[in-house]
């Protein structure tokens, strides 16, 4: 599975290739195309996940505060697959990718 996180953190970073070592970070949505999964982080990337959504078919998944509701909602509407808060995601990054 090819996955590209938008994800600029590196303590993120850490926790994110410790649960899924093959993911790739980059900075600019058009790294994402014909990727399995894009993670991207609303703290950084908020605007850009239509974007991502735009160059690939497989699963976005969104992350960032759970009192941002609106980057959420915007994400929601966007594309994402899923949107969670930070905390959600990183409880398991690899079950967020396959939706379980």
């Amino acid at each position: 599975m090819t996955v590209v996180a938008l994800v600029t953190d590196l303590m993120d970073q850490s926790r994110i290739r410790a649960a899924l070592p093959g993911v790739t970070f980059a900075r600019d949505p058009e790294q994402a195309d014909g990727a399995d999964a894009v993670i991207v982080d609303l703290g950084r990337f908020a605007e850009r996940v239509a974007e991502v959504r735009a160059r690939t078919t497989g699963r976005v998944v969104a992350f960032g505060s759970h009192v941002d509701d609106t980057a959420l909602a915007a994400a929601r509407a966007a594309g994402a697959d899923a949107v969670m808060a930070r905390s959600r995601f990183f409880a398991d990054p690899a079950a967020a990718l396959t939706g379980k």
